[in-house]
């Protein structure tokens, strides 16, 4: 796939989902207007929507519409949005900056940062409950449940119950990589697997093999993420650099070096690739957002 034609893809995707998630979000001056400017303030206007592009991707393989899967997409984004608004609060990792812009609590105040991200959290399940054409309620009803595990206590909130308690702490490669697989990989692998499940049903040996690329993928990812607060810079990132080795967090640079780091993001990505084997034309998107996402440093 050409690249240009991969950017006008994404870019098209970026632009329809701004328009999707305005649409889903209640309007500023709806009561209460403060809460809901600050919903609108976090998830509007920022961010690349790699989960989206991810759901999008994976929806080529089973021909999901393009209104199942930015419902879903808005969904996946609430989540991860209502994640950061909590993850920078002082309780938390107390940053001032996201994706270019203070952070809410510091736009708006603790209390209002705190109710933005309940309600972008429950919004994502209302959104993604509301009748799909062509899905059946029993496959809607496992996805609901699917973006569930992949939020709470066995996914992305676990991950970060383990990375607040492993500040200052030795952790191992293995434990590490189950901290990062709940924190980041969850939400990642359940964008690939929604976004196919918004079309025709899978087979049990295909949802394996997307269930694997998305596994590989969504570590892959944090291991990036990881390299890039250490090389780049507060601009580029539009969050503050350098964070992690600020608050002593374990973090794959720190455990196995920038080079070895580097090495293990492109094996995680080759170890995907291999798991679309199989899937034909219809897989060269998420390929090709497997390439993006490693390529975002190196």
């Amino acid at each position: 796939m050409a690249n240009d034609s991969f950017i006008g893809w994404m870019t098209r995707i970026q632009q329809h989902m701004e328009t999707a998630l305005a649409a889903f979000l209640p309007h500023a001056d709806t009561l209460p207007p403060r809460l809901h400017e600050a919903m609108r303030y976090v998830t509007l206007g920022g961010g690349k929507r790699v989960r989206p592009l991810l759901a999008f991707a994976a929806g080529e393989i089973t021909g999901a519409s393009e209104d199942n899967l930015a419902r879903v997409a808005a969904a996946l984004e609430m989540v991860h949005v209502y994640s950061l608004v909590h993850d920078d609060m002082p309780c938390m990792d107390d940053d001032v900056l996201r994706r270019g812009k203070p952070t809410c609590h510091v736009a708006y105040d603790e209390a209002t940062a705190l109710l933005a991200g309940d309600a972008l959290q429950t919004l994502a399940f209302e959104t993604i409950s509301a009748p799909m054409a062509g899905v059946e309620p029993a496959n809607q009803l496992a996805m609901t449940h699917l973006l569930a595990r992949a939020s709470g206590h066995a996914g992305m909130a676990g991950g970060q119950g383990i990375d607040l308690a492993s500040v200052g702490q030795a952790l191992s490669l293995p434990e590490l990589e189950f901290m990062h697989m709940l924190k980041t990989g969850a939400l990642i692998r359940a964008a690939v697997l929604l976004g196919a499940l918004a079309g025709k049903p899978l087979s049990a040996e295909e949802k394996d093999r997307l269930d694997i690329f998305a596994k590989r993928i969504g570590l892959a990812f944090q291991v990036v993420d990881d390299v890039l607060d250490c090389e780049a810079d507060t601009a580029t990132l539009g969050k503050t650099a350098g964070k992690d080795a600020a608050h002593d967090k374990p973090t794959y640079v720190s455990l196995m070096g920038l080079s070895a780091a580097k090495r293990f993001a492109r094996e995680l990505r080759d170890e995907a690739f291999a798991a679309l084997e199989g899937f034909g034309a219809s897989a060269d998107r998420l390929k090709a957002m497997a390439d993006y996402i490693v390529a975002r440093s190196f």
